[in-house]
């Protein structure tokens, strides 16, 4: 049976616990590349289990145990950033486990908990607001696999509705660079993820991709296509040390949630 325990914490709570346990790991000059996994393995599943508490997690979900477990954090940066950490030891998108059968699949997992995005804007958001992304192994500051679950930047917003009817079944060149970067694009029909791993997607449509996924990075941006058919927009980019591209997907991410408030111009 699932064990589900959603503690209702303020934002600024939650913000401030996790200043106190992460110092500076989220911010991008990481102290400690482990802070996450010891925040989840030794703080929130352990208070969930014993108290019924996820603190400082806003949510543990095990089901059962913790091989296909996953927490739910505020991230210090941004007023709507959330992470979903797995409760497996879990480095990164390089690893075998999330490519193995019967593998977990956390961006469906991630996307089913978008309310916590919604709920820090303060107003429910379209789909096409809502993006999940994790970074290469290059581009990251943890070694415990995390997807960031916030609204998508307003400028890659844009470009993304202007190639809308573009983007096929298939990887393909996104005609424009997203971030200053040249990224692959693909759609996926459906409402949910459950049925979709983009993990899976990226290892067997990308070449090359399944041998180097470190060096990969995947962002699942919500969309609606003709005939208000819900579904997703996959984008993948690579690292390229000769351009300084650390495939760091969450650049297409504004954590302040400017689409929130209206606001159209501008990076996040």
């Amino acid at each position: 049976m699932k064990a589900r325990r959603v503690r209702r914490w303020s934002v600024g709570t939650v913000i401030a616990v996790a200043i106190v346990l992460l110092g500076t790991a989220l911010s991008g000059n990481a102290a400690d590349p482990d802070a996450l996994w010891k925040i989840v393995h030794q703080q929130c599943v352990p208070d969930q289990q014993q108290k019924g508490d996820p603190a400082p997690c806003a949510l543990v979900e095990l089901q059962p145990g913790d091989a296909k477990g996953y927490a739910v954090l505020k991230d210090i940066v941004g007023a709507t950033q959330y992470l979903l950490i797995p409760t497996a030891r879990v480095p990164g998108i390089e690893s075998a486990l999330l490519l193995a059968s019967g593998a977990p699949n956390y961006f469906a997992d991630a996307w089913r908990e978008r309310g916590y995005t919604e709920r820090a804007a303060q107003r429910a958001l379209p789909r096409e607001a809502i993006s999940l992304a994790i970074n290469s192994a290059f581009g990251r500051s943890q070694n415990e696999l995390h997807i960031h679950i916030d609204c998508v930047r307003t400028d890659v917003r844009a470009v993304l509705q202007r190639q809308l009817a573009a983007i096929g079944d298939t990887w393909a060149p996104l005609a424009e660079p997203l971030a200053g970067h040249p990224y692959l694009a693909m759609r996926v029909l459906a409402d949910a993820l459950d049925g979709t791993n983009p993990f899976v997607l990226l290892a067997d449509g990308v070449p090359d991709a399944r041998t180097a996924m470190g060096e990969q990075t995947l962002v699942v941006v919500g969309a609606e296509f003709a005939d208000g058919h819900p579904g997703f927009i996959i984008l993948t980019d690579h690292h390229n040390p000769a351009t300084g591209d650390k495939a760091g997907g969450e650049e297409l991410q504004d954590h302040d949630c400017a689409l929130a408030h209206g606001q159209t111009g501008g990076a996040g």
